[in-house]
């Protein structure tokens, strides 16, 4: 019924690519985490500063930002290449460990300041 069988992938055959909708569920993805990112560090930035403001939360609240503005970049450059091209090339390693990493890194920020 029109699908590839296992006669087609003997034939060395390599089936037709069908991305269907997965670059448009992936970048929306990338905007719902940068959304989330985004909640959190203006939820952390204002429940530090409503306590009153010393170095220490000057400093967590800029390291928020500087995290929040390191993942932002990757998620940009991310969508824009989703929307690029039908089909985008894989997330090279570097940009994936540095989202990860931004993510991870704000969210402990975040709990540290409002804990």
């Amino acid at each position: 019924m029109g699908g590839v069988t296992d006669r087609d992938h003997d034939q060395g055959e390599s089936p037709a690519r069908d991305p269907g909708l997965q670059p448009e569920r992936t970048r929306l993805a990338w905007r719902r985490t940068t959304l989330s990112c985004t909640v959190a560090a203006v939820l952390a930035a204002r429940a530090a500063l409503h306590e009153g403001t010393s170095a220490l939360t000057v400093v967590a609240c800029a390291l928020c930002l500087f995290l929040w503005l390191g993942f932002l970049g990757v998620a940009h450059r991310r969508m824009t290449a989703l929307a690029a091209t039908g089909r985008p090339r894989p997330l090279p390693v570097r940009a994936a460990a540095t989202a990860a990493l931004c993510t991870m890194a704000l969210a402990a920020c975040a709990a540290a300041m409002v804990f």
